[in-house]
């Protein structure tokens, strides 16, 4: 990905919490190996527990989850510039708001079940890391934009799947 000119090209010893708490997704891009795969698996998880505990009804989880992904979007950008900016890197594997905003993507419109919760993180899982054409382009965009819109992408691409495995299966 090609960052601006502003992005800074060595670490920061400062680090701006909010930034990074909502950049490593609360911790989840912190976890070894794949710290992708850890927020991907947080954001399933996330939605799973709202599904269990409180018993939405489908509408509901649609609207909590266009909630979250507006969230991980208007929040996320900014957190993953300021992040990547003062770690020093372009794209950061720690950052993974991109990978919460992707997977919920990928499970819209999904039944509250653990099978179609692996569905969506397998989908999307391949999606992000194989970056099928036009993804990859998308991390050309500057900063927190290309960080973020490639996973946006990649889960739109296991959305779409998803759908589809849904409606012939």
């Amino acid at each position: 990905m090609k960052t601006s000119s502003s992005a800074a090209s060595t670490p920061s010893e400062k680090k701006t919490l909010w930034a990074w708490t909502v950049a490593t997704f609360f911790g989840a891009g912190l976890g070894k190996p794949g710290p992708g795969t850890w927020g991907s698996v947080a954001a399933v998880l996330l939605w799973y527990a709202y599904a269990a505990l409180a018993h939405p009804s489908p509408r509901a989880i649609l609207l909590a989850l266009g909630i979250g992904i507006a969230f991980t979007l208007l929040l996320g950008i900014p957190a993953a510039s300021i992040a990547a900016r003062e770690a020093g890197r372009e794209d950061p594997g720690f950052v993974v708001i991109d990978e919460a905003a992707g997977q919920w993507i990928a499970l819209l419109g999904s039944p509250a079940d653990w099978r179609h919760a692996l569905l969506a993180l397998i989908l999307f899982r391949l999606f992000d890391i194989t970056k099928p054409f036009p993804v990859r382009r998308l991390e050309n965009l500057p900063e927190g934009w290309g960080i973020v819109f490639d996973d946006v992408a990649a889960g739109l691409y296991a959305l779409a799947v998803a759908s589809l495995a849904r409606h012939w299966f």
